[in-house]
């Protein structure tokens, strides 16, 4: 591979002197000020760049934090032409790579440059990695409606750091697990293990042991060797806690201590372990409530959720439910040896048109007996059995005293018409929605980007 890099100073002599030392090992274009270098970051962006601080018109610094606000993975050294100590601080707290000073020795600017560029190489090598391992553990998450697109865009952030706790709360199927999972492949500790526990299927009396481990002897039945818990099998990785509302208050302690301290004893034991791994947990319960009648810490659930992660139901996502039925079809004509070649445009109605209880898992249940008991080689709406009351009602009038203007021999102008339809439902959206913009923008069965702009456009705000 030819790394790219930009040379941008507005010394001539320096250009040509660091593109003559380079450009037998890459591909190298140089600018002599900020300005040009930015507009051509959007057509050709580069691994590195080399950018001078004295430049003309806009600085190297302020070049520097637009870069990074912009192109955050693109690193920059910066060039120096005297060792300004609170510039190059500066620099670095921007995050500068590193700094070169004039006059540049082209020995040691090769150095640097290629300890750059193996940085590079490694977080490419490590992305790959992270993508590989997304494929295989999480083929079927579909991410197409700006709903879930938001929480993904906002796991990929949180998941950097490799220990913070983190909470994920939403209904029952819709996917917490597979967030857990995207959480821990996105993160710095992917390729260590993820361990996970259901705290509602196991009895509460075992439920420590499982965590924690036990020694030998620690009761009846408890294996001659002892065990390591999830907790231990998660060394360096992750663990997740599904359902972790279900957890005892004797477990939750013991669960809090753990986060606090990073220590634990195994059931029985006397001996202190001391663990690093990340907690994700999961819940169906309202834990405020919960806390209220003295049935969850509080003290415990600041400490899991110190980031807070909302599972969007089905009905908050529209645009992954046909994307989520095509790969469902997919799956189960396989598995069933059926032909199925696509979705009728009546089932797909039928599908936009249903009120889901919230769950994908819902969807993937349907899918399942439609392409077992269907025929094909279409999917059509007798396949999916739905109860027709159970879908939304379409509004075929206008609400309140809204009608359509009579049309005169003078005529109308059709696009102020259109409108001030648009305008009315857009406010009454709101208004049912009390300000919130994703229910509203639900409300009119268009994304979320696309209500903001429409609101924007119209109502000025």
């Amino acid at each position: 591979m030819i790394y790219s890099i930009y040379i941008v100073d507005d010394e001539q002599t320096i250009t040509d002197s660091v593109t003559m030392a380079l450009e037998d090992d890459y591909r190298i274009k140089s600018f002599s000020d900020a300005e040009t270098a930015i507009a051509h970051l959007e057509k050709d962006p580069p691994d590195l760049i080399l950018l001078d601080i004295g430049l003309p018109g806009m600085n190297g610094i302020d070049a520097l934090r637009h870069i990074k606000d912009v192109y955050p993975d693109v690193l920059v050294i910066m060039i120096t032409a005297y060792e300004d100590v609170d510039t190059v601080i500066s620099a670095m707290k921007l995050g500068a790579y590193d700094y070169v000073v004039k006059p540049l020795y082209m020995d040691g600017l090769e150095v640097t440059v290629g300890n750059a560029l193996e940085t590079i190489r490694l977080r490419k090598e490590v992305r790959t990695l992270q993508e590989k391992h997304l494929k295989e553990h999480i083929p079927c998450f579909i991410a197409e409606s700006s709903a879930i697109q938001d929480v993904m865009e906002f796991i990929k952030m949180v998941a950097k750091s490799p220990d913070t706790p983190i909470i994920i709360i939403g209904e029952t199927g819709t996917g917490k697990e597979l967030l857990a999972s995207a959480i821990h492949y996105n993160s710095p500790n992917f390729k260590a293990p993820l361990a996970t526990v259901n705290c509602a299927a196991i009895p509460k009396d075992l439920i420590e042991s499982e965590l924690f481990g036990y020694e030998k002897g620690a009761f009846s039945g408890a294996g001659a060797a002892g065990k390591k818990g999830l907790i231990e099998e998660s060394a360096g990785g992750t663990l997740f806690l599904d359902e972790v509302g279900d957890l005892s208050l004797e477990a939750q302690a013991k669960l809090l201590r753990f986060l606090e301290l990073g220590e634990f004893y195994r059931v029985g034991g006397t001996k202190k372990h001391h663990i690093d791994t990340r907690v994700i947990s999961a819940t169906n319960k309202n834990l405020d409530q919960m806390i209220a009648v003295g049935q969850f810490r509080e003290d415990l659930y600041f400490r899991l959720g110190v980031i807070k992660v909302k599972a969007p139901s089905l009905n908050e996502r529209p645009d992954d439910i046909i994307p989520l039925t095509k790969y469902f079809l997919q799956e189960f004509s396989k598995k069933f040896s059926k032909e199925f070649t696509g979705i009728s445009s009546d089932a797909e109605t039928v599908l936009m048109t249903h009120h889901w209880t919230g769950h994908v898992r819902e969807l993937k249940n349907l899918m399942e007996r439609a392409v077992l008991t269907g025929k094909g080689p279409e999917l059509l709406p007798r396949d999916l059995g739905l109860d027709p009351k159970s879908q939304r009602r379409q509004q075929s009038t206008i609400s309140g005293k809204t009608g359509f203007p009579p049309l005169s021999p003078e005529g109308i102008v059709l696009d102020e018409q259109v409108q001030s339809l648009e305008k009315h439902y857009i406010e009454e959206a709101l208004k049912l929605a009390k300000g919130n913009e994703s229910k509203a923008a639900k409300l009119l069965s268009i994304n979320h980007h696309t209500f903001r702009y429409r609101k924007k456009k119209l109502l000025g705000e």
